[in-house]
């Protein structure tokens, strides 16, 4: 039986996931083997980090080398660019209604990563072995990891960040149900004449989102959701004609576009596991759940598996990986997973599709929060931190009750 304090973690994947997994469990006082390669400093991507996710950026000491890199988003908006019949108003978010300053931070991933690798390095409590597991033996009381350079492994959880198609997941014999979309993300950096006052805009069109979020400066990132063929085509245009492509898409929204180098594809799909925990793995981030990039959740919500996994596994000091802790965890995670999934899943299709009861009720959704204040706030709460919403709708009850 391991001491009571000293339980191995093995945290299998080295992308934001797997570093910040490594870093908040050796906070929490965990023995902690990281295995995975180097930190990928060359993605291109952003990625939204809403408010408590901050906070936990914040706690492990990541957050003040990423703020100068970083934009605040202040105001989200939704914009139906569809031409359907049934088209939905202009719906604005703005942080300040709920009382926030911001929402939270657009971070490139090429800061990310590498500011996430530098903190795990200085830490004590951390073994980083830079190689990749070969392969997973996972009996009653260990998961045991073979890796390529020879060596092995044992702990008494194996936190699964390994990414969509994780090899740790299959190991521990989850099945998981994955569905890929007729559609690609081009993603790109491009800097416009205007202002975009914090302001990110998601515009709604028939092949999916076309995303614009700040950058620091005059500046934004851009997740353009088109057909696959549409995404090779844009890719392969010059700056000159991409540029414009982009400008006439954001309606010159922010003036005169100039595309940055650096075009990426990423094929759309959606991955939901069976369950998030089993024979000694536990799924976080793009393990326990793959949806399209619509309302900035992926980062957020493996943020919040990683948060959840280490308090049951503080109870259990001795055991992290046990029957019990693992079937706590699933329990703690479903709801959140599932909500955000289906919602996003959901809110794409009906983009997708042309059938009429899909276009009204995403029309009739967005006009009702684009009209009522109070279901409005409700969703930014909820969208920051799942579960606030209801408190600060029980708390306006109870004062309303208290009059």
């Amino acid at each position: 039986m391991e001491h009571q304090e000293t339980a191995r973690i093995l945290v299998a994947g080295s992308g934001p996931a797997g570093l910040i997994s490594a870093l908040d469990f050796a906070d929490a006082g965990f023995a902690v083997t990281l295995v995975g390669p180097e930190a990928n400093d060359q993605d291109g991507r952003t990625t939204a980090v809403m408010n408590p996710a901050l906070k936990i950026l914040e706690r492990l000491g990541v957050l003040d080398d990423l703020k100068p890199k970083a934009a605040p988003l202040k105001v989200m908006r939704i914009v139906d660019a569809t031409s359907r019949l049934i088209r939905s108003p202009v719906v604005t978010f703005r942080a300040t209604e709920i009382g926030e300053e911001q929402f939270g931070l657009n971070l490139p991933n090429s800061a990310l990563n590498p500011t996430l690798a530098k903190a795990v390095a200085a830490r004590s409590g951390i073994e980083w072995r830079k190689s990749m597991v070969e392969n997973w033996r996972l009996d009653a009381d260990h998961a045991h990891a073979t890796l390529a350079d020879g060596s092995e492994v044992t702990a008494s959880l194996a936190v699964a960040a390994d990414g969509r198609l994780s090899p740790a997941r299959a190991a521990a014999g989850i099945p998981a149900s994955v569905r890929s979309y007729p559609q690609s993300a081009l993603v790109l950096n491009f800097s416009h004449r205007r202002d975009h006052s914090f302001t990110s805009t998601e515009f709604h069109t028939e092949t999916g989102p076309f995303t614009q979020v700040p950058l620091p400066g005059n500046r934004s990132s851009l997740v353009w959701v088109v057909k696959p063929e549409t995404a090779r085509e844009l890719a392969a245009l010059d700056d000159a004609t991409l540029s414009m492509r982009v400008e006439q898409q954001m309606q010159s929204m922010l003036g005169r576009v100039s595309v940055e180098p650096g075009r990426q594809i990423y094929p759309l799909s959606a991955a939901s596991p069976g369950r998030f925990a089993l024979n000694r793995v536990a799924l976080v981030g793009e393990a326990a759940h793959v949806f399209p990039p619509i309302g900035a959740q992926g980062l957020n919500l493996g943020i919040r598996d990683i948060d959840d996994l280490i308090g049951i596994a503080s109870e259990n000091r001795s055991d992290p990986g046990s029957r019990k802790s693992l079937a706590a965890y699933d329990i703690r995670r479903r709801p959140d997973i599932l909500a955000r999934s289906s919602a996003v899943n959901l809110l794409n299709m009906s983009l997708l599709s042309d059938m009429l009861p899909a276009q009204m009720a995403r029309s009739a959704g967005l006009s009702v929060l684009g009209s009522f204040a109070p279901l409005r706030a409700f969703f930014m709460r909820e969208g920051l931190r799942p579960g606030s919403g209801f408190e600060a709708l029980a708390g306006g009850l109870r004062r309303s009750a208290r009059r």
